[in-house]
């Protein structure tokens, strides 16, 4: 199966990686990047370095498409990989709130999303219970003032957390509104939202704290099934701390089950 990687930064740098060392019946065909200069850099100690093509020729060459680049180049990768029948794997649950469409896409011509867990965790259990019905989820986020650095909204109403002492809520409300205004750092929020009872239904709070050195989610599902509490302390990438290492991790997971004859986890 021939894998093809959008973005060639901190996220798609590592499946890349790993895709080189080898994964079961799975290949690196080709790497979408806005620098090329970069992109073959990054790849100077692979032991099959491959092409740095357009999003189209992409799309033509792969099985799977891994996106891997800022939400507003999201439909750029995924419009062509959708219409050409391939199956991309993404964290961007965010970009998938705003472009609902990307799902008619793909249906209509054969193509698949499959959204990883990125940094989040019992994406199963939430789904499961809501075969049944949830009556409320919340999330509460909270990250290293660093992680939270050159947020739009945060710069739009002069809140400067570079400087905090103690804890500060930054946002309240759902998980709809959240995506929208942290597009970087809370795309776990709009998971767990098309997991369970949607993004406005789920309820979500964020937090700069300068006494942790983690992101940090602690998730609440009151359903009918089950009644459960999540907590996941992720490790800050160095150059990247707004994305935890975990991520690009669950995204390599995510491809090795397309291909593994054991697959845990519904």
């Amino acid at each position: 199966m021939k894998v093809g990687i959008a973005g060639f930064g901190t996220i798609g740098r590592e499946v890349g990686r790993a895709l080189d060392r080898g994964v079961e019946t799975l290949v690196l065909e080709a790497v979408c990047s806005h620098s090329r200069d970069k992109a073959l850099a990054a790849m100077e100690g692979f032991a099959k370095p491959v092409d740095v093509v357009p999003p189209d020729e992409l799309a033509r060459r792969s099985d799977v498409v891994v996106e891997c680049v800022p939400k507003e180049a999201f439909l750029d990768i995924a419009a062509p990989a959708l219409r050409a029948g391939r199956t991309l794997v993404t964290v961007s649950a965010a970009a998938l709130l705003d472009h609902p469409e990307m799902v008619d896409l793909a249906g209509r011509h054969g193509g698949r999303i499959i959204l990883a867990t990125g940094a989040l965790l019992g994406l199963d259990a939430v789904r499961a219970a809501a075969e049944g019905t949830i009556h409320s989820v919340t999330m509460v986020t909270r990250k290293p003032p660093k992680s939270l650095m050159g947020v739009r909204y945060l710069e739009e109403r002069g809140i400067d957390v570079s400087r905090l002492t103690e804890p500060m809520k930054l946002f309240e409300g759902s998980a709809r509104e959240g995506a929208k205004h942290f597009p970087a750092n809370v795309n776990v929020a709009a998971s767990l939202g098309l997991a369970g009872i949607g993004p406005y239904r789920t309820r979500l709070e964020i937090w700069a704290d300068p006494t942790l050195d983690r992101n940090t989610h602690v998730i609440k599902v009151d359903a009918d099934s089950a009644r459960f509490e999540m907590k996941i302390e992720n490790v800050p990438t160095p150059e990247k701390p707004g994305t935890g290492k975990i991520t690009a991790l669950s995204v390599i997971a995510a491809l090795r089950g397309l291909v593994s004859t054991l697959r845990v986890g519904s």
